[in-house]
């Protein structure tokens, strides 16, 4: 599949998987002989993989040593492991956090809604 669809099917855009694709973020993604990108499954798997992380905060910096750590094979599984475990630790975090702004954020509406009458 070309681009756009790729781009549809992860949730990101043209430009960002161009820019993932020569940070060196996603592995090699073959081109046909017109020289145009040519996405299979697992490069849609893996730009989806990318979006989610990107989307709960993993740093660029992790997400590319994440790939890394891919590109250099299954000798890598127990640092990959790792690094997805310390970004689930990062957002139960999060989530605790999210949900004491939420608890004070109710309070006050309350006490705005008892002023209010």
């Amino acid at each position: 599949m070309r681009i756009a669809e790729a781009a549809l099917r992860s949730g990101l855009s043209v430009d960002t998987i161009r820019y993932y694709e020569k940070s060196g973020t996603v592995p090699e993604i073959r081109r046909g002989p017109d020289r145009q990108r040519r996405f299979s499954q697992e490069n849609i798997d893996w730009l989806t993989l990318l979006y989610w992380l990107r989307e709960t905060g993993m740093p660029m910096k992790t997400m590319h040593r994440f790939a890394s750590l891919y590109q250099v094979g299954d000798s890598t599984i127990c640092e990959r492991k790792q690094v997805l475990m310390a970004h689930a630790e990062h957002l139960k975090k999060r989530r605790a956090d999210l949900d004491r702004c939420e608890q004070l954020l109710a309070h006050k509406l309350a006490i705005y809604k008892d002023i209010e009458g």
